[in-house]
């Protein structure tokens, strides 16, 4: 070796590497309030999801009908993704073990919160406006490990309900400022009517959308790896005289993304009811107060700016007092006509974004949960192979050890529950036999449904 080069190419060269080493042990794993991190040089290929009809399509490199995949979706829910990045270290690791696990089972699609309205302070949002530097670099440090494992992220950026903020805190700010803004414990409807509540929630859906993310440099309406915007999670209203109020709001607000963002698909976070207009109503619905909440599942799904219909799915909740067979019934007969509505009336793709059952064995011992979670499964899998409108459904919620304070009574870790978690990667691999692998999938895990039948 020359000695010239040696001493001046090679050893200032060592030297950055060695100091770089040693900058990432001693601050990139501190817990600290602001942890350094170093930038993304290079991130996986992945094409945008959009929806053509009643399906969902991935354009590969965005140059061809040649180039572009029919995508059903097999996915989950881990709202708490954000949450545990905002520190480096082993919060983060957990983050990194969830996406990979999820990955691993053949999964595509994780939904999670891109919220937290005054909560606290680890708020996204302290106040209208004014936004935590931490908690974004943390939902930063989600999409790139989202990306760097395959899979794609649904954001929703509101809560209906009271954890992390929701609109009762967008009502208090509202009231703070001086505005003279109606509220009660069980009505926060304001939210979806009151100008000043309307411009908090577009100021911050701009914020969200124009982050520029300081891992990857790349701006979240730029990143492919966002499979959609939700605009709320579980939208309802105190009675159903509210319904017009709430269907002016998603009408204002899906034009208001899509304004700003052409690239991503945009859902309302429906659980699915239907409204006292709709023939559905008695024969579908839980029971008789799901059409007095406001909401109207194809009045809001057909939306112009509404990419895509979302429905929620909890059985054990909704019908507490049934058995199992009679819940698998009601989850049958509602999935059927979520699904013949997204063919038949909406034109559109339906994805079942939360699909919940509580964990516990019948007296065969066989889980409850299986039994649940395989009924919409079955469904979906019919659906892909006659590609229908049944786009994809997603599981409520994954865990990982050491994230128990997420926990509710319909979460669990996959891989301590061997049934379901079977059941989760054959669903993976059932639909894989019919569409394919992605690249990126193929790569990072060639023998995922090796074995496996559909």
């Amino acid at each position: 070796m020359d000695a010239n080069w040696r001493d001046n190419k090679l050893y200032p060269l060592l030297g950055i590497l060695l100091l770089s080493i040693f900058l990432y042990f001693n601050f990139n794993s501190n817990s600290g309030d602001n942890p350094i991190t170093f930038p993304i040089l290079w991130q996986s290929k992945m094409g945008f999801v959009s929806a053509n009809s009643t399906h969902f399509i991935v354009v590969n490199d965005g140059a061809s009908a040649e180039n572009q995949s029919t995508f059903y979706v097999n996915g989950w829910n881990s709202y708490w993704l954000m949450q545990e990045s905002l520190w480096a270290g082993p919060s983060r690791s957990r983050v990194s073990k969830m996406l990979k696990r999820g990955a691993e089972m053949g999964l595509t699609v994780c939904r999670t919160w891109a919220f937290n309205d005054g909560h606290g302070p680890n708020a996204l949002q302290m106040s209208p406006g004014v936004f935590n530097e931490r908690a974004f670099r943390g939902l930063d440090y989600v999409i790139v490990e989202a990306r760097k494992h395959g899979i794609r992220l649904i954001l929703s950026l509101v809560n209906n309900l009271n954890n992390f903020g929701g609109k009762a805190q967008y009502v208090r700010w509202a009231q703070e400022a001086g505005n003279n803004v109606s509220s009660s414990s069980s009505s926060n409807d304001s939210f979806f009517s009151d100008p000043m509540i309307k411009d908090y929630y577009k100021a911050y859906v701009k914020a969200i959308l124009t982050r520029k993310n300081s891992l990857s440099g790349v701006k979240y309406v730029d990143e492919p790896s966002i499979f959609a915007w939700e605009l709320m999670n579980e939208p309802r209203c105190a009675s159903s005289s509210s319904a017009p109020i709430l269907q002016a709001w998603l009408t204002e607000m899906a034009a208001f993304v899509k304004s700003m963002d052409r690239k991503h698909l945009v859902t309302v976070g429906l659980e699915g009811f239907y409204g006292h207009n709709s023939t559905k109503g008695l024969d579908v619905n839980p029971g008789e107060w799901a059409a007095s909440l406001g909401s109207d599942f194809i009045q809001n799904s057909a939306i112009k700016n509404i990419d895509f219909a979302s429905v929620h799915a909890y059985p054990d909740s909704w019908i507490p007092h049934h058995d199992t067979e009679a819940k698998a019934r009601f989850l049958s007969q509602w999935v059927d006509s979520h699904i013949s509505d997204g063919d038949h009336l909406l034109k559109k793709p339906v994805l079942f974004t939360e699909v919940g059952s509580l964990v516990h064995s019948n007296n065969q011992g066989v889980a409850d949960k299986d039994i649940l979670l395989k009924t919409v499964y079955d469904k979906i899998y019919e659906s892909a192979k006659e590609r229908q409108a049944g786009a994809g459904a997603l599981i409520w919620q994954l865990l990982v050890e050491g994230v128990e304070e997420y926990s509710d009574r319909f979460s669990f870790v996959a891989w301590d529950n061997p049934s379901t978690y079977k059941l989760i990667l054959k669903q993976s691999c059932r639909l894989q036999s019919i569409f394919g692998k992605s690249i990126h999938s193929r790569k990072l895990h060639k023998d995922l449904c090796s074995g496996q039948q559909p």
